[in-house]
């Protein structure tokens, strides 16, 4: 089914790098790590974090202070940077509030909030009255925070999707306008640290005690980080502009938390990326792996990018830089794919000392210069959950 090209005309993100797209952009060109050794209050293993700084100390506004917790603050935080309330406004005047619709992806939302309750509960007592799982904990909250603080009404929903979550909400917000369910979208992604998803991954032994090394033969595992990003979608008007260029999604359904070893539903997410966007594989000029640094997900991406590009196409992961930031890792490394075209920059792969000899794609190592037409973002999740994006020059 033919689409209508779909403008990026705001966009903001937020995540251990950085506050705002020049901060990320300026520590991918200065390859300076957001990551930290562990200082996540009730954490007892070693590991490194993409933690965001002060959002203890910055509450969601009075107005909306039901909805307050580590996520949404995360959310504020992105709204109110690189300028994006005030192009949402004039999108409001534009289309009318009611025709912005907004689609979100997250993993885990406000849990840290039921942690919390948990935790100020007595023995077998009830959690505390000030606990409020609607507004926080709940997977839509972040939706329901997002559309009152921008005063938008259109549709809302939430993704939850693991990894891949706040990638495919660029092909739900393309299927909305295309619907004429609405004119335009806000999309992006927030996920947030908390001691469940810490401990879980931890538990499934996918955490690394040290920064973590996609690509390397010593790579050994994730460093989990927090991120919000969000952008703006409408209908091309700008001669010049980013445009979502197409998307692909798959679910290959291998295994919960293990990709499949040849990567067939990735290279199903790639090629239908492809078809919807209208190129041929040879016009992609950058691919943002997912890759994560362990060992089953890069192997599989390898297989999977190889086979359908074949070795020379430059790719490399930014995780080192943000950490795995989880359902918020799709708008986030959407959003540096934009500034590789933009800017004309290809970032390494921070950590990449010794790459892996079974692995043979051609990973940068050192930041280059490059114009990039097309570049492509790949969010790989548990379960088999792909998403492709391709976003590009207009």
């Amino acid at each position: 089914m033919e689409h209508s090209r779909l403008q990026i005309s705001a966009s903001t993100m937020v995540n251990a790098a950085g506050t705002g797209k020049i901060a990320t952009l300026q520590a991918l060109q200065s390859t300076k790590s957001g990551l930290r050794q562990c200082d996540y209050p009730g954490l007892d293993f070693d590991t490194w974090l993409g933690r965001v700084d002060d959002l203890e100390s910055r509450p969601v506004e009075k107005i909306l202070s039901e909805y307050d917790c580590r996520n949404n603050r995360l959310a504020k935080l992105a709204l109110d940077t690189d300028d994006f309330r005030q192009v949402v406004e004039e999108a409001k005047n534009k289309y009318g509030s009611e025709r912005i619709g907004v689609f979100l992806g997250t993993s885990t939302s406000g849990i840290a909030e039921t942690e919390h309750a948990y935790c100020q509960r007595e023995l077998n007592g009830p959690l505390p009255d000030s606990y409020d799982l609607i507004h926080t904990h709940n997977v839509a909250s972040v939706v329901s925070y997002t559309r009152a603080t921008l005063g938008v009404t259109g549709p809302g929903i939430c993704l939850s999707t693991a990894c891949s979550s706040s990638a495919k909400v660029f092909a739900v917000a393309q299927r909305h306008i295309d619907a004429g369910v609405c004119d335009a979208a806000i999309v992006g992604g927030v996920d947030s640290l908390c001691l469940t998803t810490l401990y879980g991954f931890n538990s499934l032994q996918l955490v690394s005690e040290n920064p973590c090394c996609p690509w390397d033969a010593a790579r050994d595992g994730i460093n989990i980080g927090e991120a919000a990003g969000f952008a703006l979608l409408e209908p091309l008007q700008d001669q010049v502009a980013i445009v979502l260029q197409g998307y692909g999604e798959s679910s290959d359904a291998y295994h919960m938390s293990t990709p499949h070893p040849e990567g067939a539903g990735a290279r199903l997410a790639m090629e239908k990326a492809l078809e919807c966007a209208g190129i041929g594989k040879q016009e992609v000029g950058y691919i943002n792996l997912h890759g994560t640094a362990t060992p089953s997900n890069d192997a599989a991406e390898d297989k999977a990018v190889t086979a359908l590009f074949g070795k020379d196409i430059p790719c490399s992961s930014t995780k080192g830089w943000t950490g795995h930031t989880l359902g918020a890792a799709g708008i986030t490394e959407a959003m540096i794919a934009m500034l590789v075209i933009e800017h004309g920059f290809l970032p390494s792969t921070l950590n990449l000392h010794e790459q892996d000899k079974s692995l043979e794609l051609n990973v940068l190592r050192k930041n280059q210069q490059a114009t990039v037409n097309y570049a492509m973002s790949n969010s790989f999740g548990f379960g088999g959950t792909n998403c492709s994006l391709i976003l590009a020059r207009s």
